[in-house]
């Protein structure tokens, strides 16, 4: 039996996954790359042209130092490849002033971000509506509403990210194997794990595991419960030619009502004639691989209806196209970066909750870090295995 043999492989390459297998090819290690698609591809989280940064994380400060150094790291790639992965245009937080809204877990979100980005000594303003029209012409903000500005927010293009680094780790050493789906995991006694794949068996000291909506294939029975995969669906939009210009409009999040779901977010056009927006759902599916992929025209009226109406200048109420992608989701909306109960060669990273994209980057060095036992200043303590009540 032919056995590939080692030092860490990492399981799912999506934006933790490529970032991890990045940072783990810097060390002169045997790394592999395991996916059971093709990454950059359109059936997990790691997709979609765009996806929003911001520095005042209202979803925990133990947040911010990940997303900073993930800024950071987005420099780093850029220069050693000539790829422009962050666009650092500007962001705004709306709120609609009616009731404190919630979101990914966090109550009283504008407030969170506001006192974050204080005591993190970010940069931003706060201002109302009469001043958003006169900076931002698309948002029709309520007269009770806030805004929060945000200089150092822009958007990250979250196929390049990944297809560059994973272009970076093979140049400085790391293999992939693609359309290859592990079937088991095994541990081998005196240490070490025996990957079992529909290509053949792997043999590794370690693995990090990073399958997003895939988590619960990986995990032990009595955790599945804690990861609820959620379906979200993209919306590309027509706009009116001199709106939602890349070099003047931020990318938004507005919150306008009390529910996770009364949320809306968005960018700047990126051809000059669409623009992307998405709410958000959370509503669980039985597993990634049955999610229904299509997006219904009762869908899109629904948005168009319930979430679009009345909020924005400048475009058509109308859907061009839509996609789907995935969230997977914790109870408290917190990540899981730990390893396995009773088998410590194992390291999960997932459930990055629908706020996670911003922060792979930094999580990826963070996870690789402790892989390999290098002391970091990114922690993932706040991360670890939440108690759970037999």
């Amino acid at each position: 039996m032919n056995i590939t043999t080692v030092d860490i492989a990492v399981i799912g390459l999506g934006a933790v996954g490529a970032a991890t297998l990045y940072q783990l090819s810097k060390h002169g290690k045997k790394i592999l790359g395991v996916d059971q698609f093709a990454p950059p591809h359109e059936l997990g989280s790691t997709h979609g042209e765009t996806r929003i940064s911001r520095l005042a994380v209202g979803e925990g400060f133990d947040f911010i130092p990940l997303v900073q150094r993930s800024h950071e790291i987005w420099q780093e790639i850029q220069q050693a490849t000539d790829e422009k992965l962050f666009y650092q245009i500007g962001g705004i937080l709306m709120d609609s002033g009616n009731q404190a809204w919630a979101k990914h877990g966090s109550e009283g979100f504008f407030e969170r971000t506001v006192n974050f980005a204080r005591r993190a000594d970010i940069p931003y303003e706060v201002f109302d509506n009469k001043e958003l029209k006169k900076r931002f012409r698309e948002f029709n903000l309520e007269d009770t509403g806030q805004v929060y500005f945000e200089p150092s927010a822009g958007y990250v293009v979250p196929e390049l990210a990944v297809a560059s680094q994973l272009s970076l780790a093979t140049k400085q050493g790391a293999a992939i194997k693609t359309h290859t789906k592990v079937l088991g995991l095994k541990p081998i006694s005196g240490g070490g794990v025996i990957i079992e794949t529909n290509q053949g068996v792997i043999e590794a000291g370690q693995v990090s595991i990073s399958v997003g909506a895939w988590v619960k294939d990986f995990v032990p029975a009595f955790y599945r419960s804690h990861f609820k995969i959620c379906r979200q669906v993209l919306h590309w939009l027509p706009i009116k030619p001199g709106y939602f210009k890349n070099t003047t409009c931020p990318v938004y999040m507005w919150g306008f009502g009390p529910n996770a779901e009364d949320f809306i977010y968005g960018f700047p056009s990126l051809d000059g004639v669409s623009v992307k927006m998405a709410s958000e759902s959370f509503i669980a599916s039985h597993h990634a691989d049955t999610i229904q992929r299509s997006v219904s025209e009762e869908e899109k009226e629904n948005f168009l209806s319930k979430k679009l109406t009345g909020k924005f200048n400048g475009i058509d109420p109308s859907i061009l196209r839509s996609k789907t992608c995935l969230y997977t989701v914790t109870p408290d909306s917190n990540f899981v970066v730990d390893r396995l109960p009773d088998f410590p060669e194992v390291l999960v990273s997932s459930a990055c909750s629908g706020h996670g994209f911003k922060h792979s980057a930094g999580l990826g060095e963070a996870i690789a870090n402790n892989l390999l036992g290098i002391d970091s200043m990114l922690s993932i303590k706040a991360f670890h295995w939440p108690s759970i009540d037999f």
